[in-house]
């Protein structure tokens, strides 16, 4: 009976600033009287939402809710989605909350209209979309996030991981593991499915096309944390020791700074934990082994006179040892008649020889780092250069574990060490001192080498080396992430994004 009345407040948005911000306040007030009118209703309340007023546009956006009934409520949503493009913070912040007040009413219908932007809205208004499943799903409450919206929400972003740029694949993933449902051991494999998807560990390895080692790299950070003794990684460390060992050498990258050849082996040596059983396990461990020798030089020749023969003495890369050795310890224990049975005698000599040699550069850096660091506690241990020794001392202690273990006859796969790049397990705090203690102790020597090589420049890591540029990356082209769709991971071009809160 008041529809004329109500159709004057309609009309109250073309009107001068009072009359609007009137309309604002009265046009959801009443809107549940009016059903015939609703459309109008949101058209003109959408019509303040984007008025030149910013207080009359901030009103409008609050009451926006009210409008979120029934069949209306994924309209209010992909209207709010839109709104996210806001560059003014106290707009963005109402339509944050807004979006929020919705998502408690009906959860499904919110996520409907975000994933509808998500996958056809502007550049802009998916990347804050994203942005806020990927900050603001994980303070929801149980009861508004149910099984039901969870499963909703995996069907939703497989749609959009067929297209993503590698910063949003991230998110997508930080979403996804987020998720209760995929807590479990049956949802975490899923997840790491999904990554393998992504991976596309079918296609063929070219190290010299940055977007595919990106991509690579990028999906398997985001596969090692999900990895257990019941997840297994079998199929990403396969594909790095079938394609991308026998590469490393040739490997590119655009990431300034990044020493991606290490980078791969520290993944390699993570994911090698949790590897389950391994078709071709002889033939892989074999790739890991000879990229192992590529790094553990044969002592340099000497002279009758016991001088070295003109020939330089080998630079020890610790890091890449420790990552190789580690890898190879890991699957060398699924076959550990490896190096007595499929290697010949001659082989397994050289082996040794070169461990012995390694060995004895290891002792010499151990008791150089030991010295340095010898009283050294609290804010002293914090410098740049100490914390670069403290961990070179967690390398090369680790490596020496695992020296010692392959010099047993036969060799043997028992002892543990943790990654000098991870945080010690309390478990493991016995183990690290155990190997501390003995570092004195390493492989038979042949005799004392004299001081001149005592005295030799062994590798000091460069600062920087050691997983700080972990996670560093910001990709912004969207379709290179999948095979076949003509545009590469680097090329799209800066978008504009407007202010990213």
């Amino acid at each position: 009976q008041h529809k004329d009345a109500y159709q004057v407040i309609l009309d109250g948005v073309k009107g001068g600033a009072k009359e609007k911000r009137l309309a604002a306040q009265f046009i959801p007030k009443f809107f549940k009287h009016f059903p015939e009118l609703a459309d109008s209703a949101i058209n003109a309340q959408l019509d303040l939402c984007e008025d030149e007023d910013v207080s009359i546009r901030r009103q409008a956006i609050k009451e926006l809710p009210q409008f979120a009934t029934g069949d209306n409520l994924p309209r209010v949503a992909d209207i709010l989605t839109q709104l996210l493009q806001s560059d003014d913070s106290a707009e963005f912040n109402l339509v944050n909350n807004a979006l929020l007040s919705i998502f408690k009413m009906d959860a499904k219908g919110t996520l409907g209209g975000l994933f509808s932007q998500i996958l056809q809205g502007e550049d802009i208004v998916r990347e804050r979309a994203i942005k806020f499943l990927s900050t603001k799903l994980k303070t929801l409450p149980e009861e508004v996030m149910t099984k039901e919206v969870e499963e909703f929400i995996l069907t939703e972003s497989k749609k959009v991981l067929e297209d993503v740029t590698g910063e949003e694949f991230v998110l997508f993933m930080k979403i996804l593991s987020g998720l209760k449902s995929l807590q479990t051991v049956s949802g975490r494999q899923q997840l790491v499915e999904l990554v393998a998807e992504q991976a596309d560990l079918e296609q063929t390895f070219n190290p010299s096309d940055t977007d595919c080692v990106d991509r690579l790299l990028q999906c398997t950070r985001q596969a090692v944390p999900l990895f257990s003794k019941n997840v297994h990684s079998t199929k990403f460390v396969t594909y790095f020791c079938e394609h991308v060992l026998p590469n490393l050498s040739a490997l590119t990258t655009l990431v300034e700074g990044l020493d991606i050849q290490l980078e791969v082996l520290k993944l390699l040596a993570e994911m090698s934990s949790f590897c389950g059983d391994m078709e071709k396990l002889e033939s892989n461990l074999k790739k890991l082994f000879d990229k192992l020798l590529e790094y553990m030089p044969l002592p340099p020749e000497e002279a009758e006179n016991g001088e070295n023969a003109g020939s330089e003495e080998p630079k020890l890369q610790f890091s890449y040892v420790e990552c190789l050795l580690y890898s190879f310890h890991q699957l060398g224990r699924k076959l550990p008649d490896f190096l007595t049975a499929k290697l010949n005698a001659e082989k397994l000599k050289d082996f040794k020889i070169r461990l012995q040699y390694f060995a004895r550069g290891l002792q010499v850096y151990i008791r150089q780092l030991r010295l340095a660091l010898q009283g050294k506690t609290g804010e002293a241990l914090k410098t740049e250069e100490n914390k670069i020794k403290v961990v070179a001392l967690k390398i090369t202690n680790n490596i020496n574990v695992l020296i010692k273990d392959l010099f047993h006859i036969p060799p043997s796969y028992k002892s543990t060490v943790t990654l000098s790049w991870k945080p010690v397990q309390k478990a493991d705090v016995s183990q690290k001192r155990a190997s501390e203690d003995t570092t004195s102790s390493s492989p038979p020597k042949k005799a004392s080498a004299g001081p001149k090589r005592d005295a030799r420049q062994i590798y000091n890591p460069p600062s920087g080396k050691y997983s700080s540029n972990l996670g560093s990356f910001s990709y912004e082209q969207r379709g290179g992430f999948r095979g076949g769709r003509g545009r590469g991971w680097g090329g799209r071009g800066n978008r504009s994004r407007g202010r990213i809160y």
